[in-house]
């Protein structure tokens, strides 16, 4: 009997030590991959600081960064990325004020509110929208939508940092709606079931006591989709004009700095300062969307912790 018990147990051993060697497997190739994504990244800043810091041998910083003209190719050239920073806000701030209640409202549906066939065909259809090619929705912002905010509003051109907003918004709102479903879905099941338990109607539960403890991660999925909104490149070079211009309206032309980066590229000489200023338009974009990345982890991380 003492044989045959450690013929039985012997194979429970080896399974328990295959998973093991299985388990420390995996945890090393993730940490490696980890490490190489950190490397990939402090290398994409040690090129665009590279390129970009020399230019500040000749054009001050505070002239660089506050500097109210864009003239790269004039005589003298004029570094003055104010404007495409002012662009890139007022696009990016009016596409957030579009697209996150409109996520946080479909993620809340989702998860709460409709019945189970109807969760399976929002999700597809939210993975759907997140799979549209920027550059298709771009074709139909200049042909649908430019013309009609024109006509509507009465406009020398539709082309506006709000034609460029309402595009970036539908093109945020599956990243907001996604991450901030999951936010939802991972609060107790208890919490709304002591919230009910109380008297609590379900759409008290769901303002009261589901909201507020999936608030971190709902604001980190609001800034990854503001993430995106300020990295996109093609739609804002497409229906936002173009204009590197400090609007006096969400209704002027503007041009972003991705916008700059894309169209401008091609026209430099390697080396000179017009190819310097672009890469330091690429570093002020790095530090702009790193700041807005940090600020969606450590978002995260709160929600964490307060789980």
């Amino acid at each position: 009997m003492e044989r045959n018990a450690a013929i039985v147990k012997k194979p429970v051993g080896v399974k328990r030590k295959t998973a093991r060697y299985k388990e420390f497997a995996w945890e090393k190739s993730i940490a490696v991959l980890g490490s190489i994504s950190i490397v990939i990244l402090a290398l994409i800043f040690l090129f665009l600081v590279k390129d970009g810091i020399p230019l500040f041998r000749h054009v001050g910083v505070a002239e660089f960064l506050f500097g109210d003209t864009w003239r790269p190719i004039s005589e003298p050239p004029v570094f003055g990325i104010l404007p495409l920073i002012a662009g890139s806000i007022v696009v990016t701030l009016a596409a957030a004020a579009m697209s996150v209640p409109m996520g946080v409202g479909c993620a809340i549906y989702i998860a709460e509110i409709a019945d189970p066939r109807a969760k399976e065909f929002l999700k597809v259809v939210v993975e759907l929208i997140a799979g549209i090619p920027s550059v298709v929705l771009g074709f139909i912002g200049v042909l649908t939508l430019a013309p009609f905010v024109q006509e509507i509003f009465d406009l020398p051109t539709g082309l506006t940092a709000f034609t460029g907003a309402v595009v970036l918004a539908f093109m945020a709102v599956p990243t907001i709606a996604t991450i901030s479903e999951d936010a939802i879905y991972s609060v107790p099941r208890e919490y709304r079931e002591a919230s009910l338990a109380m008297g609590a109607t379900r759409w008290q539960t769901i303002y009261k006591v589901i909201i507020p403890a999936s608030s971190s991660g709902i604001l980190a999925a609001s800034l990854l989709g503001v993430g995106r909104v300020i990295g996109e490149t093609m739609v804002v070079m497409m229906v936002c004009g173009n204009a590197p211009v400090i609007p006096n309206t969400i209704f002027q032309p503007v041009r972003t700095m991705t916008a700059t980066i894309a169209a401008e590229m091609g026209e430099t000489v390697h080396g000179g300062d017009h190819y310097m200023a672009l890469f330091a338009v690429g570093l002020a974009l790095f530090a702009i969307s790193f700041a807005i990345n940090a600020a969606a982890s450590g978002a995260a991380r709160r929600r964490g912790a307060g789980a």
